[in-house]
């Protein structure tokens, strides 16, 4: 039996929804936050949406979304802040190098990536660590594609599987999953993702890319002056790990202390990703500020400063969450869990694949993600023994899968390198599917053994 003809017309319209979203973004040059507000209406003015429940529909999307990811990302983005201006990222990388040793430089720089993104988005922790990898790659004599790759797998790594990233916090709402289970499943199937992705297929490819020319940008971050006073090693690791720890007792409090005990509200609270990050942001003030010397009017203005550049971010994820609202409400996602039923496919498997398509599509991690678990979600609210955590975990790896020329990182990337066109290709592009196929093949493992 076929689809019906109104789920085949739902899911016309959708695919056309995102072929628009497409042209806009890639080609008309639309930002992308108009964009998607434009397409989210339109859709739902094409499927016969009444105007005032259309606008309400989005406006819920979008306040669902960010009243959940919004202090997070503020939280996050000033943590990360002080840890650069303080020093203590350049600590981090200073050490692990030089225990690591020469040959060690891809592990320690994919062990930088992980820590150091753990609090920040991609794109603000690859420029505070690009300095650090070109330094590392000056004072080593290696190839800036061999120090900085394992890098940006560590930072994309985190950036998709692992809570409270913005993107990957808003699946975990929408999955209804719970954090601390997501963050353990995130690093025992991202971890190995990132080896390969990053340090291994790094030395395979380094001798093969070709000369990388001189970068003045590279210049400009290896003279600047250290810092006269910067946090140890195990202060700053500890400041950075203590949000993630905090998340992580609050997911497992239920077996670390009896139901309805006091222990047990004080872990849930505490682990709470807005209470975890404010408590990471208060103690960073005193770590990664008082004691290295930095006065409160100066850590007033580090806070200040790095909210600006997540203005950008913020509006996708509530724009992303509005589209996703629209095609629930309006029909598609029955729609596609009907194909699911006809193609008998795992909700895993469509998760990923979903998110996957609109990654290549659209460009943009942060919008794939979230509209792929807006469909997907309210199909695995109602499917007895589906894993939300594992879920998560699958919609993320979808959400980086082959990065190409209509995603910002690709630039960056390309740029900041001083790639050309196909080296970045070769390099980022091909690394960010080796996470993606690796996360979804980790996701499959752990959805059979558990």
């Amino acid at each position: 039996m076929g689809l019906s003809s109104h789920s085949v017309a739902l899911l016309s319209m959708a695919f056309a929804a995102i072929a628009i979203l497409i042209v806009l973004i890639s080609i008309v040059k639309l930002h992308p936050f108009v964009s998607l507000v434009v397409v989210s209406l339109g859709l739902g003015l094409a499927v016969g949406m009444k105007p005032a429940a259309l606008a309400q529909t989005f406006e819920e999307g979008v306040g669902f979304t960010l009243g959940h990811v919004a202090v997070v990302i503020a939280l996050g983005t000033i943590l990360g802040k002080m840890m650069a201006e303080s020093g203590g990222a350049d600590e981090i990388a200073r050490t692990l190098v030089n225990v690591a040793g020469k040959r060690g430089i891809p592990w320690a720089m994919l062990a930088v990536g992980i820590v150091t993104g753990l609090p920040v988005f991609f794109e603000v922790g690859f420029v505070l660590m690009i300095p650090i990898a070109f330094t590392v790659a000056r004072r080593s004599g290696s190839s800036i594609v061999l120090v900085a790759l394992p890098l940006v797998a560590g930072l994309s790594v985190v950036h998709a599987f692992v809570p409270p990233h913005p993107a990957a916090m808003a699946a975990v709402i929408l999955y209804q999953a719970n954090i601390g289970r997501t963050l353990g499943y995130a690093l025992m199937i991202g971890v190995p993702a990132a080896v390969l992705a990053g340090p291994l297929y790094a030395m395979f490819i380094a001798p093969r890319i070709g000369a990388v020319e001189a970068n003045e940008l590279a210049e400009q971050f290896v003279e600047r002056e250290a810092a006269a006073k910067v946090p140890s090693f195990g202060l700053t690791v500890a400041t950075i790990l203590l949000p993630v720890v905090l998340m992580l007792l609050g997911g497992w409090a239920d077996v670390l202390t009896a139901a309805g005990s006091r222990s047990n509200a004080a872990l849930h609270f505490v682990g709470g990703a807005d209470v975890a990050l404010l408590i990471g942001v208060l103690v960073g003030f005193v770590t990664f500020g008082l004691m290295q010397g930095i006065s409160r009017v100066r850590l007033l203005s580090m806070a200040s400063e790095g909210l600006p550049a997540t203005a950008g971010a913020i509006l996708l994820i509530g724009a992303g969450g509005g589209f996703g609202r629209i095609l629930q409400n309006s029909g598609v996602s029955g729609a596609v869990l009907e194909v699911a039923q006809h193609a008998h496919l795992s909700l895993l498997l469509m998760a990923w694949l979903i998110a996957a398509l609109l990654r290549v599509s659209i460009g943009s991690s942060t919008v794939a993600m979230t509209t792929a678990a807006s469909i997907v979600a309210p199909l695995a609210l109602h499917t007895v023994g589906a894993s939300p955590e594992l879920l998560v975990i699958a919609t993320g790896a979808g959400s980086i899968m082959f990065s190409h020329v209509n995603d910002g990182g690709f630039w960056l990337i390309k740029s900041y390198l001083n790639l050309s066109v196909p080296q970045t290709l070769k390099t980022w592009s091909i690394l960010e599917t080796i996470l993606s196929v690796m996360g979804l093949l980790g996701v499959l493992v752990a959805s059979a053994v558990r």
